[in-house]
């Protein structure tokens, strides 16, 4: 049984609510109590998402002149550095679980990414 089941076109649709949701979150939550970049890391990161997305090459991409697998390389390095900042950067209540919980997410998707199957071969 195969438990990938995140397709190109659930990531695509996914990606804009998450990218102002990094925008916009800190600012509802109150981030930064702990350490000012708690707060803008995860605003930059969420502009970097939305141009990024805008240029992927996927159902919402708009301009469409980065390849998905480059898009997917970036949502892991962002999922690694969300996971590593809280303990590198000295996070701790809200701001130490808002990293935690968008980092488990973002690994979770890219791990849950569903290859697309390729078109068989013409003989």
């Amino acid at each position: 049984m195969n438990i990938r089941f995140v397709t190109k076109t659930i990531h695509a649709y996914l990606d804009y609510p998450v990218a102002i949701g990094l925008i916009a979150l800190p600012m509802l939550l109150g981030l930064g109590q702990s350490n000012p970049l708690a707060f803008w890391l995860s605003v930059v990161t969420g502009i970097a998402a939305l141009i990024l997305t805008v240029l992927t090459d996927h159902e919402t991409g708009l301009f469409r002149v980065l390849p998905y697998s480059f898009h997917l390389i970036v949502d892991f390095a962002v999922g690694v550095v969300f996971l590593a900042a809280p303990f590198l950067l000295g996070f701790n209540g809200i701001d130490f679980a808002y990293y935690i919980v968008n980092a488990l997410a973002v690994l979770t998707v890219v791990a849950l990414h569903k290859p697309e199957e390729t078109e068989p071969l013409a003989a």
